[in-house]
């Protein structure tokens, strides 16, 4: 019986929160001493005519709304149910971790980003290319503004400026050491393109390795490095001013990528620079030039620049 009158409790604050009639305290109390099959049928009376009254009130409202939908559906016709699925579609996901909304914005920050880098890079490389065809005014009319001096430490542990190269055609390729693909094809284009010119037409031509990770490429290391590549190719590293400087001058464009503690690359220009016997810059050469098409520019150039 104490549970029959719980329910009938219940059932007193659920005609509250609807604004119902309810039954009053003392009466709801006094029931606790009727009979219980009096109790049972009142409750069962009670709990229909609470059924009925939301059931009606439901109805009214549905009724409510029903009309209001035909009056919109008389003023839009076809286009409620375009609306409908629009708006369907345009709710964002609930109970996920994140909302559509969120996740849009997620991938286009992460877009812009890697657009934004490499558009830098790009630039990078044009500023190389638009360079090569830059004239400088006044006494050096006719030369590029790429290279200049430097003052950096050769694989034998001795400094070297860009004095110690006169009087010989340079080639310089910048890299790195721990480089795992690209750096080592194109040092041994390079050395096998030095030979082949030397061997048809006779031009000795100096190879120079420039690191561009000071902070990994110590002397030892840049020694073992080259020795894999020519006996004559020269390594040449220094510390992170030195680095940043001549690659400054030579316009070349590099920067460490995902670090993880010691390990990391980095990402850089991939050209190699003719240089004249006075260390003023005559061509570049790209990554697109196979040996063939490497030692036959260099050839050219070099008898063009004789003429």
């Amino acid at each position: 019986m104490l549970r029959i009158v719980k329910h009938l409790r219940h059932a007193n604050r659920s005609l509250v929160r609807c604004g119902l009639p309810v039954l009053s305290p003392p009466l709801t109390e006094g029931l606790q001493h009727q009979h219980l099959p009096l109790l049972q049928q009142s409750l069962t009376i009670y709990q229909r005519c609470l059924l009925s009254t939301t059931t009606t009130a439901s109805a009214n409202q549905g009724e409510s709304k029903s009309k209001t939908s035909e009056n919109a559906n008389s003023d839009e016709g076809s286009k409620s149910g375009e609306s409908h699925e629009s708006s369907n579609a345009g709710k964002s996901v609930r109970g996920g971790p994140v909302s559509w909304l969120s996740f849009l914005l997620l991938v286009a920050t992460g877009a812009g980003i890697i657009l934004y880098y490499d558009k830098e890079k790009r630039q990078h490389i044009q500023d190389i290319f638009n360079a090569s065809k830059e004239v400088k005014q006044g006494p050096s009319a006719g030369l590029a503004a790429i290279g200049g001096p430097f003052n950096l430490i050769n694989h034998d542990g001795k400094r070297v400026t860009e004095k110690d190269f006169l009087g010989k055609w340079t080639l310089i390729y910048f890299g790195f050491t721990h480089c795992p693909d690209i750096c080592p094809d194109e040092l041994q284009k390079l050395a096998t393109a030095v030979d082949k010119i030397k061997d048809n037409a006779g031009i000795e031509i100096v190879p120079v390795f420039i690191s561009v990770d000071p902070e990994r490429d110590t002397v030892e290391q840049v020694r073992e490095y080259v020795k894999e590549f020519h006996p004559r190719l020269i390594g040449l590293t220094g510390n992170s001013d030195e680095i940043h400087s001549v690659a400054r001058a030579y316009r070349v464009y590099y920067m460490k990528t995902t670090e993880e503690d010691s390990d990391y690359l980095v990402d850089h220009s991939i050209v190699m620079y003719l240089m004249s016997p006075t260390m003023d810059f005559v061509k570049f050469f790209g990554k697109n030039n196979d040996v063939d098409s490497l030692a036959d520019g260099i050839t050219k150039e070099i008898k063009q620049y004789k003429k």
